[in-house]
């Protein structure tokens, strides 16, 4: 008997050593979710430890994953925007810099071919949703205590309005909120029904939370956008039409509420069409009448070069030479490397051809999460959240948003092809 117990015993510690070489990338992505919400440069930090960690585990089928067009798709649009220094007329630094909001989507293979095969990408989400839940909780102090921001000068003076700023910026702190919320409307119906109401119900206080910080303490435009569309898509593709519709129109009477008691929803939507007044009456800077001046001059580019675009990093400096004086005229002077609109940045710059790879890019990863379950679910949400805030922000290139696609796009994937795996087998 006690030979039999020497001889599992260096098998049991063979397998506790397998074991952790795949649980430590995990946990080094989990603390890259937990980062992500309150800080760039501890991100960028924990990425090092991981890619470290990742080199060792077994990479034998890595080549062959890489061949999918989830992962080639990704690498792609990188490597456009590595070969679009070449036909580019801005200066090399500027060059150089331009690729490096997209460099960041070459970590989607990574993920998806860990998360595929090891299953710890629970850890991950919790990880983000416990990250945003603290982030929340320390915005409703700030709206109590401005003094308490880590952005004083976006709690006071002339930014007041956005008193609940925690870090960051509140389009930031909007995209966290909403996706926790929306992504926690799954797990909320999937335990009612399984008579868990006591997790059920603390999710769902924690839900709404979430909302109730977007609609009383502060809220982006682009996250009032997406929010409605998200909870209709959640609707439609996870509940029986005889429940879809009653829960539209409860939605409906839902915001209906919400903007007759929240003062900061009604400021917020009225800022839309504020805003185009000053730029279209009076010829002043405001945030969406300068996105409509900035989509102007973007297709006026566009129509110069609509097949390669004018090459990596050529934005601000195509802006600068169709700028007119900005004492004069400061909406039209205004010169910039961002036209606020995802499908403008590619197209400038790479034309046709980087439209055709980014919406390829989208459309693969959506097939990706047409199944059931959690995994699918979160994966879904973020990429239609991506697709939707890209109306009105460069959010695949932006810092945050950006993470947020890379980390959910590839930890989701990975879990959600796994399952797939597992339901085939079983078949």
């Amino acid at each position: 008997m006690d030979g039999a117990t020497n001889e599992q015993r260096p098998v049991s510690m063979l397998s506790a050593i397998w074991a952790a070489r795949y649980r430590t990338p995990a946990r080094f992505v989990a603390l890259i979710a937990l980062l992500l919400p309150w800080t760039t440069t501890g991100l960028t930090f924990a990425l090092i430890p991981w890619l470290i960690a990742f080199a060792f585990v077994d990479l034998r089928e890595f080549p062959r994953s890489l061949l999918r067009p989830i992962c080639l798709l990704p690498i792609a649009l990188v490597v456009l925007a590595v070969v679009g220094t070449l036909w580019s007329d801005a200066p090399w630094p500027e060059r150089i810099h331009a690729i490096g909001p997209a460099a960041k989507l070459l970590v989607i293979p990574l993920l998806i071919y860990q998360f595929e095969r090891w299953p710890y990408g629970n850890w991950v989400s919790s990880a983000f949703l416990a990250s945003c839940a603290l982030l929340m909780l320390y915005s409703f102090a700030v709206a109590i205590d401005p003094s308490l921001s880590l952005k004083l000068y976006l709690s006071r003076g002339p930014y007041k309005v956005e008193s609940g700023i925690a870090v960051r910026n509140y389009i930031d702190q909007s995209q966290e909120f909403a996706l926790c919320a929306i992504g926690l409307v799954y797990p909320v119906v999937t335990l009612f029904r399984a008579g868990r109401i006591r997790v059920a119900v603390l999710l769902a206080v924690l839900a709404i939370g979430f909302l109730a910080n977007m609609m009383f303490v502060v809220v982006s435009r682009t996250a009032l956008v997406t929010l409605p569309i998200l909870l209709v898509v959640f609707a439609l593709l996870h509940l029986r039409w005889r429940m879809a519709l009653p829960a539209v129109g409860a939605m409906a009477l839902l915001a209906v509420l919400l903007w007759n008691v929240s003062p900061n929803l009604r400021t917020t939507v009225a800022k839309f069409g504020g805003d185009y007044e000053l730029s279209a009456v009076e010829n002043e800077v405001s945030g969406m009448g300068s996105r409509l001046e900035y989509w102007r001059k973007s297709a006026r580019f566009i129509a110069d070069a609509p097949l390669l675009g004018h090459g990596t990093g050529s934005i601000r400096d195509l802006f600068a030479s169709a700028a007119a004086d900005a004492e004069i005229d400061p909406l039209r002077g205004e010169i910039v490397s961002n036209p606020h609109n995802q499908t403008l940045s590619v197209a400038v710059q790479w034309g046709a051809l980087g439209v055709l790879v980014l919406y390829a890019l989208w459309f693969a990863h959506l097939l990706m999460f047409r199944g059931e379950g959690l995994a699918s679910w979160i994966g879904m949400l973020v990429v239609v959240q991506n697709v939707l805030s890209s109306l009105l922000n460069t959010h695949l290139f932006d810092f945050t948003s950006g993470w947020i696609y890379v980390l959910g796009v590839g930890v989701a994937g990975g879990m959600a092809l796994s399952s797939f795996r597992k339901m085939k087998l079983l078949q």
